[in-house]
């Protein structure tokens, strides 16, 4: 496959990503403000988060070749540090309501919805990440790849959530959603230093 037919891939990629990610974080943030679920809300903010970086590869690859290579690695960089700084201020606050949670011992209602979000991420994200990868791989390009961990990650994400849902709708283990919340904050926080600090390869 030629490099123009690759970046029309990427660009497709990246549009679904986008569509996706703010469609599931939308419904997450609902679902979890009405079963009063914090890593269902951590979550839904997360998946809002990461949809910019799909932007930043529709940026990219729709604006190739108009701004000099400089100009657009310079603005790249910036819109990444934004994102990252976002990462941080996201974990402050899951982990102020996952500890406020477990300390007030507020039950969390078990959510449908959030288990139906949930599987349908897990089935989803596997095909996602593996055809950004291979993209990526195709064009050797940094920010592709990167966007599929990000992908791969969301699906980790995503199977820690389905755990705490279930263990909470079956069992009625409500610990188990700032549990789970607590380590999507830490998450949050890995991902926000991975693009902070972690130098290019």
């Amino acid at each position: 496959m030629d490099n123009s037919k690759l970046k029309r891939r990427a660009l497709h990629l990246a549009y679904f990503t986008i569509i996706y990610n703010l469609a599931e974080g939308v419904l997450s943030v609902l679902a979890g403000w009405l079963a009063g679920n914090i890593s269902l809300i951590g979550f839904g903010l997360d998946s809002a988060v990461e949809s910019f970086s799909a932007v930043i590869i529709v940026w990219r690859f729709g604006k190739h070749g108009v701004l000099s290579q400089h100009k657009e690695k310079e603005v790249e960089e910036r819109a990444l540090k934004y994102i990252g700084y976002t990462f941080f201020i996201l974990a402050i606050y899951v982990l102020f309501e996952s500890i406020k949670k477990l300390y007030l011992n507020e039950i969390s209602q078990p959510s449908i919805l959030g288990i139906i979000i949930a599987i349908a991420s897990v089935i989803v994200m596997p095909t996602l990440f593996y055809y950004k990868y291979q993209t990526g791989k195709s064009l050797k390009s940094r920010t592709v790849i990167a966007d599929s961990k990000e992908t791969l990650a969301c699906l980790f994400l995503s199977i820690a959530l389905l755990v705490g849902l279930l263990l909470n709708y079956l069992g009625g283990i409500w610990q188990a959603d700032p549990i789970i919340g607590i380590l999507i904050s830490i998450f949050l926080v890995r991902e926000g230093y991975e693009i902070l600090f972690d130098e290019e390869d």
